[in-house]
């Protein structure tokens, strides 16, 4: 225990007669020769003491002659009593040329009982002393009253002599704090003590009045105040627990705003942290706003707006634990007679139909328009509001129908003719996924979801899962928890679409090592990384007696330990990385890390039902595995916030210098860390050499801009340089993933300015868990289907994984990330792009340099009447002809339909209205399928066909009964209709006409049938959801049952007969070869014939719903 005496003197002054005797050890400590321009050792005056007085005028009672200079108190007072206090608490002096005297280099005395003295005869030879004049520190008149004990001389606290605070501090886990700071808070905060090794510390002097107030600090915890509990015994005890300090972080961030001149506007943040962050910082396009101007907090109001006002903002929160930004809000501030939205659509191709190539712009496409969903002005609110309490977006404000000339009929189609400003629809926003192991695909059964310490969901019997994000967030942080214990807590940070929709995920889990034994009373070693062949990347040794139980009591006994380590050395498990390998630095700013490695640690007791934390446990690094100097410098440990997704530093390394490793020719780093709340740690680097790659998605190897696809999943795996060049064998680094919007997505990966070579990386995408294909790379470069110039695109080595072995997966693409270069014009525009320049990446013209993935498109074709985009639910219109009538609730319908014949079968759906006034007659939309034959019979062959549901329109006035054609290709028959869905038609009328036996019409059942009727019907908030569980349904054949491959004797609802058509027989679709825009490519179509005799051969092995398939039809 550390004695108090010191700190009640220097804190508390019990009397005058400590300020003197303290006064004179100072000024005995400064009688020592003072060399010129040397600082003194010691002040005259205490700068505590000086915030607690005021100063006399300067006082020159005597000069340098005879045997020195003397400034003498009683003189002083004989000349200035009424200038002179009783009890001064400092002295001052300098010379009449104000020079300090600790800085004249001579030797003077002082006293504040005697006054100050500078002898002629102890300055250095031919040297006197200096006139000095000299002042007095005097109290201030103290108002301070004491309900127990006096006043100190500070007048700043009240003293009891004989009470005795005792206090124990500890950490969350009950372990004892040791070397935790104790300080009493004042007008400035004075240090009393700091707890010993148990966490105890013991104060005498204070008085328990439950006014006095304790400020308990310790590194990397926050600072707990707690008040001395009032108390009339000679002794107090107090318990204080630490909690670990957090950086903010924020859950709420400004919106975009637009607002006209005149008007005013409230931005507002907000972040959680411990302690609660105590300031907030305001910015204007990167400049700080005034506080005393605008007098913000977490709020920013702008009043009476002007132009020069629009531009970004964000705030800056902050605690004693760091700072953080938020995201940037962009205001936009208009004139008052100015228009929000651009009244001119923009252009948005659709596919039309097989049957509707349109000879005058010699094209399946035609350009529908679209208005781009931005905020706008709309109403304002009354009040000032964070949010406005209505969104208003732009949209199509204005309609027309056109007709489209087709083969033998006229398609109508809805085209936006006019943009406008209005309330913006609610959307919803959706991940799912999978959640199974990375070794084997084992799927977590049941496992719990959380959000912060908040259960939300659990996954299903096959690793299932889908969780609704709440509004407003902005960083998706989920934790996966095996409730067996099979696999490590899994901690991820999932990108979404914030325009609303669902997108797909796998989470990729890590299996738990088993458990060693170990004995907690020796030393305990445990080697991290296990790849055959190589040297383990680090080792933990964990001391004796380090282990605790939870109540804080030391451990005894043996210890089950559970240590997995995930090995970048190890490509297959990029996968399971966890978070997003982001830390917040000492700016706020959000920036990446590169990993040597993850450890996840659980340590428990010998029956395994009590869990145990570590004291000190030390990390050794083998140097040899970090070849790039400058990370061996800047190594440290790391430790991941389960609440944030971000790592946060528990650590630096430094060189071993124990003798552990003494025979060995390595060199070790060694960091120290405790283990406790947190049992996920990291071994990673703060990487500053970083770019951006631009990539797209899209519908179809066509690469039309209106072909992109939002909500697709792209990945990106940071490769370690290559071979060569000074760093690490080849690892991964870093492991990244966004969401495709509008206009493509930008991800983070690290690149080298000086060697264009020296980082790679893998790219692959997944739409809603289906990989899409990347472009070839093989048998030679074609750089405008990869969607890169020449000579960039050979710099940037583009290879797809199948270039060299075609018997390998198309799904990912790797390149050399090759930072631009400055002075060359072909690398500025794309689709590398330097850190600083992320605006630029996000807002890349269609037209400049970008990577590509698409869809294989099978036999599938989906047009609607009124355009919408599936993975946009912004893009929505009310319309009586939309084919999702309500913008909240998607119902998706379907029909298996089986075909007894030899040739697999094209079928249209096409979908009309049938009995509400406003659509009776008119087309919602029309779907295309092909069959898929059955690998065991090979005259058989089954299709799942999307029909629009019957129900209400999105007015919600009254329901409309969809009259539904369905239309086989070429020469076939109704053979049979499901017995239980002709008796549901038949017993609900209205009844549709079957006149026709090559086609079967029926007015659209209003209930969700199920598999019986061979009907499949689901709804969710998500119509590609809801087409997805619907269209597994009915592969399987069940009502609750999914499948990827076709059952094709189960659950149906039409059968068709379709006799092998004869020679001179076309259909549709065949005929499309003899019209005259066709008939000069009839050559290159006699050339296709041998691949699509070969992809139907394919289709036969695999018969799986989700395989890519090329029509065997005539293209465009």
């Amino acid at each position: 225990m550390i004695a108090a005496r010191g700190w009640i003197l220097s804190l508390f002054l019990l009397d005058a007669t400590a300020v003197l005797s303290e006064g004179e050890r100072v000024l005995k400590q400064s009688v020592s020769r003072i060399q010129p321009r040397q600082k003194p050792l010691t002040p005259f005056v205490k700068d505590n003491l000086a915030n607690h007085g005021e100063w006399t005028t300067w006082f020159n009672v005597d000069h340098p002659g005879g045997n020195g200079d003397h400034e003498r108190l009683d003189a002083i007072r004989f000349y200035f009593r009424d200038k002179m206090c009783e009890r001064p608490m400092g002295i001052e002096a300098r010379t009449t040329d104000w020079v300090p005297a600790q800085k004249t280099g001579q030797v003077v005395h002082a006293s504040l009982q005697e006054g100050f003295w500078c002898l002629n005869k102890e300055q250095p030879a031919g040297k006197t002393c200096l006139n000095y004049a000299i002042r007095f520190l005097c109290p201030t008149e103290c108002n301070l009253t004491c309900s127990m004990g006096r006043v100190n001389a500070e007048c700043d606290a009240c003293m009891c002599e004989d009470h005795v605070l005792h206090g124990m501090v500890s950490l969350a886990d009950g372990a004892p704090a040791a070397e935790a700071t104790v300080y009493v808070q004042s007008e400035n905060l004075k240090l009393l003590t700091e707890s010993d090794r148990n966490g105890g510390f013991r104060i005498p002097g204070v008085c328990p009045d439950g006014k006095n107030i304790l400020k308990i600090k310790k590194a990397r915890y926050a600072t707990v105040t707690v008040p001395i509990p009032e108390s009339t015994k000679k002794s107090s005890i107090i318990h204080v627990r630490l909690k670990r300090a957090d950086k903010p972080y924020n859950v709420k961030n400004p919106v975009d705003k637009v607002r006209r001149i005149g008007q005013s506007v409230i931005l507002c943040c907000k972040a959680v942290g411990n302690p609660a962050p105590d300031q907030y910082l305001w910015y204007h396009n990167g400049t700080l706003l005034d506080s005393s101007v605008y007098k913000y907090n977490s709020k920013l109001v702008l009043r009476n707006l002007n132009t020069d006002q629009a531009g970004e903002y964000f705030c800056k929160a902050s605690n004693e634990a760091g700072s953080v930004k938020s995201q940037a809000a962009k205001l936009s501030v208009i004139a008052s007679d100015e228009a929000s939205c651009n009244p001119r659509p923009e252009s948005y191709f659709i596919r039309l139909p097989h049957d509707c190539f349109q000879n005058a712009t010699n094209s399946f496409y035609y350009d529908v328009g679209k208005c781009p969903a931005h905020t706008c002005a709309g109403k304002t609110d009354k009040g000032l509001q964070c949010k406005d309490s209505v969104a208003y977006c732009c949209g199509v404000s204005k309609m027309e129908v056109r007709e489209i000339s087709c083969s033998g009929f006229a398609l109508p189609t809805k085209v936006a003719v006019e943009c406008g400003c209005s309330m913006c629809r609610e959307i919803k926003m959706t991940v799912r996924g999978t959640a199974t192991a990375a070794d084997n695909g084992e799927p977590m059964r049941f496992g719990h979801i959380y959000i912060g310490n908040n259960r939300i969901g659990m996954t299903g019997y096959k690793g299932t899962f889908s969780v609704h994000i709440p509004a407003d967030t902005e960083r998706l942080v989920l934790t996966f928890v095996d409730r067996l214990q099979r696999f490590v807590n899994t901690t991820k940070v999932l990108p979404f679409n914030k325009k609303g929709g669902a997108v797909f995920h796998e989470i990729k889990l890590l299996r738990k090592k088993a458990p060693v034994t170990l004995v907690s009373s020796e030393t305990n070693t445990i080697p991290l990384g296990d790849v055959e062949g190589d040297d383990p990347i680090a080792e933990l040794e964990i001391p004796p007696n380090t282990f605790y139980r939870q109540n804080g009591e030391l451990y005894t006994g043996k210890v089950k330990a559970s240590v997995t380590f995930l090995d970048p050395r190890n490509m297959s498990t990029a996968t399971a990385a966890q978070s997003d390998l982001n830390y917040i630095n000492e700016e706020g700013d959000m920036l990446p890390l590169h990993t040597y490695g993850m450890f996840s640690m659980d340590f428990t007791d010998e029956t395994a039902t009590e869990s145990l934390n570590a004291g000190k446990v030390r990390v050794h690094l083998d140097s040899t595995q970090i070849r790039i100097p400058e990370h061996l410098q800047q190594m440290k440990l790391w430790s991941l916030n389960p609440e944030t997704g971000l790592w946060e530093e528990e650590g630096d390394f430094k060189p071993d210098q124990s003798t552990r490793h003494k025979r060995e020719e390595r060199i070790f780093l060694v960091g120290n860390m405790e283990i406790r709340e947190r049992r996920l740690f990291n071994l990673d680097v703060p990487e500053s050499r970083r770019c951006y790659v631009k990539v797209r998605a899209y519908r179809s190897e066509r690469f039309l801009p209106s072909e992109q696809v939002e909500g697709a999943v792209i990945s990106l795996i940071n490769m370690e340089p290559t071979s060569g060049y000074s760093s690490n064998p080849r690892a991964w680094g870093r492991f990244d993933s966004a969401v495709t919007g509008p206009n493509g997505a930008c991800l983070p990966a690290f690149c080298d300015e000086q060697r264009p070579d020296a980082y790679s990386a893998y790219i692959l995408a997944s739409l809603g868990g289906e990989e899409l294909e990347a472009v070839p790379s093989s048998p030679r470069f074609n750089p405008n289907a990869i969607g890169v110039p020449q000579p960039y695109l050979n710099k940037l080595n583009y290879r797809r994984t199948d270039h060299v072995d075609p018997r390998i997966k198309k799904t990912a693409f790797s390149i050399t990330v090759a930072k631009p270069s400055l002075s060359t014009a072909e690398e500025s525009n794309g689709p590398i792009y330097a850190n600083e320049n992320l605006r630029e990446c996000e807002q890349a013209h269609y037209s400049a340099a970008h990577f590509r993935f698409y869809r294989v498109e099978g036999d599938r074709y989906d047009y609607n009447t009124v355009p919408f985009n599936e993975n946009d639910p912004m893009s929505w219109t009310e319309d009586y002809q939309g084919w999702w009538p309500n913008p909240m609730e998607y119902r998706a319908c379907y029909m298996k339909v089986k075909i007894n014949g030899p040739q697999e079968v094209n079928i249209r759906s096409r979908n009309m209205g049938g009995t509400h006034p406003y659509t009776v007659g008119k087309l919602y939309g029309i779907r295309d399928v092909r069959t898929i034959r059955d690998m065991e019979q090979s005259n058989l062959s089954t299709v799942c066909l999307e029909f629009k549901c019957s129900g209400m329109l999105y007015d919600q006035d009254r329901v409309d009964r969809t009259l539904v054609r369905i239309i086989p290709q070429g020469n076939c028959y109704r053979e049979s209709v499901n017995s239980m869905l002709q008796e549901y038609l038949v017993n609900h009328l209205p009844l549709a006409v079957n006149n026709k036996s090559d086609e079967y019409t029926m007015l659209a059942p209003l209930d969700p049938l199920g598999h019986n009727y061979g009907i499949y019907t689901v709804t969710d908030q998500n119509p590609s959801i809801a087409k997805e569980i619907a269209l597994g349904r009915c592969f399987d054949g069940t009502s609750d049952g999914t499948s990827r491959v076709m059952k094709s004797n189960v659950g149906i609802a039409l059968t068709f007969n379709c006799a092998e058509k004869e020679v001179a027989q076309q259909s549709l679709f065949q005929s499309l070869r003899n019209s005259p825009r066709q008939s000069e490519r009839i050559g290159i179509r006699r050339q296709q014939r041998e691949i699509c005799i070969g992809q139907a051969n394919m289709r036969r092995v695999t018969q799986r719903r989700s395989s890519p398939r090329v029509q065997c039809t005539p293209t465009d």
